[in-house]
């Protein structure tokens, strides 16, 4: 048994690719379909899909790791001759299926690893890698746009390996030669196979393919995401004796362990402020559009009926005065939220300085005052708080 290739026979270190690859790829697809498939209405349901989308995304790691050492290997290796170079359709097939799987072991994986690191939360990489990867943004767009492509060249993939399959099983049963047996271990070659012709066209032809199918599902729409859930509130315009000129409202919650931040693009504000005034020093009244909330890839599940139940709960709001206390400034109030008014208090800083006041405040809620999130009754997939962190840029009288 020989290391490397010959003319004749692949050598161990291809054969162990080969199959290595073949036992990757055979778990992974099945348990990225099973995963997209399952429910996730429940704590328990969500535990179990979180698990088997994060052993697929493991494995897709995996696999982009040894289809790369894989095809560095075979270009420092000869390749054995093909055992019926005489049918030249057959044998233009047979390479272009081979160059659609060394594409697809290096796309499919990587598509798929690019979604991962443009999300924000869900199933984590099993790897002591980071969940990031360089050149990649936390993008909503960015994350969509590498899971269309993923789902597209997948599909290329799948078809490669039945034709791949196929293939194998037609010199196996029909043609009943060695094709298949000099792929296995052991000591076998075969003898007077011509040396191997690269066919130049193929590899054209696999990338055409992949350009067409990409093309294709740009033509039907499939990179533009359109907003699929409640529409979005139409907030009426507030009068304000300080008006936000640039600002944000973030939440962060705790999912499967790990942090993931999200803001809320669309509120506004009506706010009285008087550094001077006896007693309270102002008010404030914020009114937020909920399903202007991105909040990484739960972006979708969080408006449902167990979360903010957006359709039927477009806004929160959120009620103060504004007091002084020891410790500085608060807003004292209540927050409504899904039909539910717990009081709250906001603390926060305040620096003005020629009419323009830079505000920064941040506190902790719990989820389950609010009934979100009732059938996660633990913190094994959804932490009960919720880090709400909110800076903006005020103008008083607009100037």
């Amino acid at each position: 048994m020989t290391i490397v290739n010959t003319t004749t026979k692949y050598g161990t270190v291809t054969k162990t690719f080969h199959w290595l690859t073949a036992l990757l790829i055979l778990t992974v697809v099945p348990l990225g379909a099973i995963a997209n498939r399952l429910p996730y209405e429940t704590n328990e349901q969500l535990a179990f899909k979180a698990q088997l989308f994060s052993y697929h995304k493991t494995l897709g790691v995996l696999i982009f790791v040894v289809a790369t050492a894989r095809v560095l290997w075979a270009l420092t290796q000869t390749k054995p001759g093909n055992l019926h170079p005489d049918r030249k359709g057959e044998t233009f097939l047979a390479e272009l299926v081979h160059w659609l799987l060394y594409i697809s072991l290096i796309a499919v994986p990587l598509t798929g690893w690019g979604h991962h690191a443009a999300t924000t939360g869900f199933a984590p990489v099993l790897l002591p890698i980071g969940q990031d990867l360089p050149l990649v943004p936390k993008d909503e767009g960015v994350s969509e746009l590498f899971a269309s492509l993923h789902w597209i060249w997948s599909k290329i993939m799948i078809g490669a390996i039945l034709l791949h399959i196929a293939g194998a099983l037609k010199h196996q049963f029909v043609d009943k030669d060695s094709t298949l047996v000099r792929m296995w271990f052991g000591n076998r070659s075969t003898t007077d196979v011509p040396a191997h012709s690269s066919d130049r066209i193929a590899p054209i032809v696999a990338v055409a393919i992949y350009l067409l199918a990409t093309g294709a599902g740009a033509a039907t729409g499939m990179f533009s995401h359109e907003q699929t859930g409640p529409a979005d509130p139409v907030l009426a315009e507030v009068a304000s004796d300080w008006v936000v000129q640039d600002g944000t409202i973030q939440i962060t919650v705790t999912q499967l362990g790990s942090p993931v931040t999200g803001s809320f693009d669309d509120w506004t504000a009506a706010i009285s402020f008087d550094p001077d005034a006896a007693g309270a020093k102002g008010s404030v009244t914020t009114t937020i559009a909920i399903t202007s909330l991105t909040l990484g890839s739960v972006t979708e599940q969080a408006m449902g009926q167990d979360f903010f139940d957006a359709e039927t709960h477009p806004t929160a709001k959120f009620n103060a005065k504004i007091n002084e206390v020891e410790t500085g400034l608060v807003a004292d109030g209540t927050l409504a939220i899904k039909g539910n008014t717990i009081p709250v208090s906001l603390p926060f800083t305040l620096e003005i300085v020629d009419n323009t006041a830079q505000m920064t405040g941040q506190l902790t809620l719990d989820r389950r005052d609010f009934n979100i999130g009732q059938s996660m009754g633990d913190e094994t997939n959804l932490g009960f708080t919720v880090e709400v962190a909110v800076n903006l840029t005020a103008t008083q009288d607009g100037q």
